[in-house]
């Protein structure tokens, strides 16, 4: 399947209306401040991770004071933790890959709180290595059917270095190489074209589709990891039948 899934849309719609609880905030504002501390600049075009933890909060209507005391933060003023990015992999119902981006100051907390969230939903946690082979990092340009037609975006896309444009009954997935990414969305932009959700994200190579009970389980276990406070990112290759 070359196109993004049911379930990546439904996830990034649902995050839009989480975002009304506040808990995604403070999901981004910690990326914003690690983004901050380890490039050592609140500059987004000297900062690669801090611009695209910056597009996360534009996407999710975060205060713009949020946002700028994330990164001051970030930039030493009252930053206290030392956070670091981990990876826990495992596999869900029916048999589905999971990549848990975590980012924790307490490594021993966080894989207790994610084994225990797999083992209770019908899952298991694996060896480092053991899903990430599945999945492949790439930059993910998604666009609504009526903000444009295939042609013109499938030769804007393509001429600013994509790799690929992928339509479906919902609109286009634009898929570029992450070295390509910002190039390609601000070319998208430049012409006027609305985006409804732009991303760096890890892409599985080929999905599985479930239903009924499995299906069920794994949206429950994904949702679940999700809403551990350090989780940042979840991505599995789950995808829904109608």
């Amino acid at each position: 399947m070359a196109g993004h899934s049911k379930w990546a849309n439904i996830k990034h719609r649902k995050a839009a209306q989480d975002a009304k609880k506040g808990k995604i905030f403070t999901k981004i504002a910690k990326e914003l401040t690690v983004a901050a501390k380890i490039g050592q600049s609140g500059d987004p075009e000297m900062n690669p991770r801090l611009r695209l933890a910056l597009d996360k909060a534009r996407a999710a209507n975060m205060p713009k004071d949020n946002v700028d005391r994330a990164i001051k933060k970030g930039l030493g003023e009252g930053n206290e933790s030392n956070y670091e990015d981990v990876i826990y992999e495992g596999y869900g119902p029916g048999g589905v890959a999971i990549l848990v981006q975590a980012l924790t100051d307490n490594k021993n907390r966080t894989v207790a709180e994610v084994r225990s969230t797999f083992t209770k939903r019908g899952g298991s946690m694996g060896e480092a290595g053991c899903v990430a082979w599945m999945f492949d990092k790439k930059g993910v340009i998604n666009i609504q059917k009526d903000k444009t037609d295939e042609d013109t975006l499938m030769m804007i896309a393509i001429d600013a270095g994509a790799e690929d444009v992928v339509a479906d009954e919902e609109g286009f997935e634009v898929i570029t190489d992450p070295a390509n990414y910002e190039a390609v969305k601000k070319a998208i932009e430049s012409n006027n074209i609305q985006i409804e959700y732009a991303e760096i994200t890890m892409k599985p190579k080929n999905t599985i589709e479930l239903s009924g009970e499995d299906a069920e389980k794994t949206v429950t276990l994904l949702e679940m990891l999700e809403d551990l406070d350090d989780v940042q990112e979840v991505y599995s290759n789950f995808d829904m039948v109608e």
